[in-house]
């Protein structure tokens, strides 16, 4: 297969990740059940008429790829793919809530229309006046993965060679009620929660949304190859540490030649013991973790991929993501290891460009 490099990367998440220099500036917030996503100012991107009947994944996503496809120098993608959990939820609740109220009476379709999960592609694609492929992935915590190894596979069948894959998902006020009362999201007695030791069940939750350009030729502003993904649905613990082996065995990387290892450690007890697995593997990696940074949420990949492109392309990482001490010359390999809640586990290699 040919190479396959990530061109560029944007996002907007918890942290103020659309300023330049932001690696300083990253916090953690361990106290608060639900964290919300530090948003541009929309008017600056999106007209306020637009804007005004745009749920927040559709704007965030708009502002994140516009991003996207300026630094990659790139106007018309051959195709765009996204990923999603949730999709425009905020919309499914409005027009839920005015099925009710209106006792299904004289509804309107905006809400519905606008509810579907392919929004946020098609609102993309008609931003861009772009006509070329454009698929939506809704595979829960593999959704952003799903994306990526349909623009891989593209791009090496000569199908494209500039694709915009991105991922998002935003709250909305029901559905967090909802994981607040099935324990989804951690009791406030619980907090400020211990990300890496956690004793208690449940997750901070958080929202946002990252999009990149992939493409088949190396550029200036390439921040990573995007070598291999594996996914699976169900892993027991006890299978840990031979598919993260089998996965590295088939691009013949070996455990000591991956430098950073980044982990999706989300505070709940009862699924962390995956990731505290994988740390047994890894004894001379510098292992990370990121969700005591974004917050728990379908796509919340999207902010590790990202983050591991800035460490690849910085040749830094933040002492905050830091599990242990850890440091190498050089960073070449980053192996990502997500799931959520115990289910969709998926492995990302990225390799150095």
């Amino acid at each position: 297969m040919s190479a396959v490099y990530i061109n560029s990367a944007s996002c907007i998440s918890v942290q103020d990740t659309l300023k330049e220099n932001f690696f300083q500036d990253l916090k953690a917030d361990q106290s608060a059940q639900i964290l919300k996503a530090v948003e541009p100012n929309y008017k600056e991107f999106i007209p306020p008429a637009m804007s005004r009947r745009m749920s927040k994944t559709v704007k965030m996503s708009s502002v994140a790829s516009h991003h996207a496809l300026k630094e990659a120098g790139i106007e018309q993608p051959d195709a765009i793919i996204v990923g999603t959990g949730m999709g425009c939820s905020q919309d499914s609740e409005k027009f839920l809530k005015n099925v009710i109220d209106n006792k299904e009476e004289f509804l309107t379709p905006t809400f519905f229309i606008q509810s579907t999960h392919n929004t946020v592609a098609g609102q993309i694609a008609l931003g861009l006046q772009c006509h070329a492929y454009n698929f939506t992935y809704v595979n829960t915590s593999s959704s952003l993965e799903f994306s990526f190894l349909d623009a891989k596979l593209q791009i090496n069948d000569g199908e494209a060679d500039n694709i915009l894959v991105g991922a998002a998902d935003e709250q909305t006020n029901r559905t967090m009620e909802l994981y607040c009362l099935n324990n989804t999201i951690k009791k406030e007695e619980d907090l400020p929660a211990d990300y890496l030791h956690s004793e208690t069940d449940g997750v901070i939750w958080g929202e946002g949304a990252a999009f990149f350009v992939l493409g088949k030729e190396k550029t200036e502003n390439s921040y990573a190859k995007l070598k291999d993904i594996q996914i699976i649905n169900r892993l027991d613990i006890e299978e840990v540490p031979s598919f993260i082996a089998d996965f590295l065995a088939k691009n013949n990387v070996k455990h000591e030649d991956i430098d950073v290892v980044i982990l999706g450690f989300s505070s709940d007890a009862a699924s962390d013991v995956y990731y505290a697995k994988a740390m047994d593997v890894f004894q001379n990696s510098a292992l990370l973790y990121y969700k005591h940074l974004s917050g728990e949420f379908n796509t919340a990949s999207g902010f590790s991929i990202f983050m591991a492109c800035h460490i690849l392309k910085e040749q830094q990482i933040p002492g905050v993501m830091r599990i242990n001490p850890e440091k190498k010359a050089e960073i070449r390999n980053i192996l990502l290891y997500n799931h959520l809640a115990g289910s969709d586990h998926n492995l990302t290699l990225l390799e150095r460009a």
